[in-house]
């Protein structure tokens, strides 16, 4: 079900978005969504061949509304030259999607904090630091924005050998939860978009999942067709989550058709212990 067009049709041209961590499955699949719906787009990661090759692809389908724009989420002169390269070159800058993450599996006991600390720079501070610059940048803009973050069915359901995970997306969330009662007066809305498991988008993998895949494989003595099967059961509706659905509920957000702030929407075909209450 990779690279196909959103199912539900929006239309935002005239627009500018900038994406972070749209190398990986669900950052693209964003990027692809706001693109169909004539938004301009900032197509932001790491520079590397990741970047490179998507910004080729998406520019031969979208053209001119396709910016590559290197960033690192954990680097405050990148997020702050990222945005003002962005505004620069298109004028505005009206949506924002907090979508870069990593993961770790590991058991408390064995997690060392090397590896906890490095979810942290990137979960946490990388948000932070992003609904910090987008603050200033929409107090100065004045004309109102959306951000919206890609967050995660753990913060509500965490899942044991998650726990870098689960704590680093839950402290992100509960950022942009603060962020959406202090940017309301600005005009600015913050919504969560919080999914299962999604492996990739079309030939583009997870990156996520291809780093902590194996070890939930081999947890559940599943391959990899296995483990996609297994979380497809475990939800009510069946459902294949895919990068696609976490576009469409970006989308719903972004298109402004309900007065919706400090929100979260669950993509997760329906896991109750994952409701959010």
């Amino acid at each position: 079900m990779g690279n196909e067009k959103p199912t539900v049709t929006y239309h935002l041209p005239g627009r500018t978005a900038l994406v972070t961590g749209a190398a990986g499955a669900i950052g693209a699949g964003v990027c692809r969504g706001l693109l169909a719906a004539g938004c301009r787009t900032a197509v932001t990661d790491l520079a590397g061949p990741r970047l490179d090759s998507l910004v080729e692809e998406l520019s031969a389908t979208f053209g001119d509304l396709v910016l590559g724009v290197p960033l690192d989420v954990t680097d405050p002169e990148s997020v702050r030259a990222g945005i003002d390269r962005v505004v620069s070159t298109g004028g505005a800058l009206d949506i924002a999607v907090i979508n870069a993450g990593v993961a770790h599996v590991a058991t408390l006991k064995e997690l060392d904090l090397e590896s906890f600390r490095r979810l942290e720079r990137i979960n946490v501070e990388g948000t932070l630091l992003l609904l910090s610059e987008l603050a200033r940048h929409f107090e100065t803009q004045g004309s109102g924005g959306d951000i919206v973050l890609v967050s995660t069915k753990n913060v509500f359901s965490p899942g044991a050998g998650f726990g870098a995970y689960s704590a680093t997306k839950a402290a992100a969330h509960q950022l942009a939860r603060i962020a959406s009662l202090e940017l309301a007066p600005l005009g600015v809305r913050v919504n969560m978009v919080a999914p299962d498991a999604v492996f990739g988008e079309g030939s583009r993998k997870s990156g996520l999942w291809q780093e902590v895949g194996p070890g939930r494989m081999k947890a559940r003595n599943l391959d990899e067709a296995g483990l996609e099967e297994y979380y497809r059961n475990r939800n009510l509706l069946k459902a294949k989550v895919t990068a696609t659905h976490v576009a469409n509920a970006v989308l719903f957000f972004a298109s402004r058709q309900t007065p919706t702030t400090g929100a979260t929407l669950p993509v997760d075909g329906g896991l109750p212990d994952a409701t959010p209450r």
